[in-house]
């Protein structure tokens, strides 16, 4: 049995998988998915697993260079962004808007499905390099 903290076989090889520069997207229950991208459909009920538990183990197998996370994030649900600042407090973070950061998913190799309910719990995590 694996001793990291990442059980799902998906996400783990997928960030096994990524290299520098290639994005990994987290959201909420209610982000559309665009049928190109690779789906890891986590969601089990109403907020489980919720954003900021599946953001805080992903981290934990994961390098990551910046994020972009929509401006709408910190007006509608501000408790969301001061976790992800909280987990990620030396990482550029890219602000656009909602429309712009679901433009971007058809680049992402995965995204991530939590059960999250907050509206704009969604993130884009860009692979850093660890030398």
């Amino acid at each position: 049995m694996k001793k990291t903290p990442v059980l799902n076989v998906e996400l783990s090889e997928v960030i096994a998988g990524l290299g520098h520069g290639d994005m990994l997207v987290i959201g909420d229950a209610g982000l559309p998915i665009p049928l190109e991208t690779r789906r890891i459909d986590l969601a089990l009920t109403r907020d489980v697993p919720g954003f900021v538990e599946t953001l805080r183990v992903a981290l934990t197998e994961m390098q990551v260079q910046s994020v972009i996370v929509a401006e709408e994030t910190g007006q509608v649900s501000p408790h969301i962004l001061e976790a992800i600042k909280k987990l990620l407090p030396d990482t550029p973070i890219g602000f656009v808007t909602h429309e712009a950061l679901k433009a971007k998913m058809p680049e992402a190799i995965a995204a991530v499905r939590t059960g999250e309910f907050t509206p704009y719990a969604n993130i884009i995590l860009v692979s850093g390099v660890v030398f």
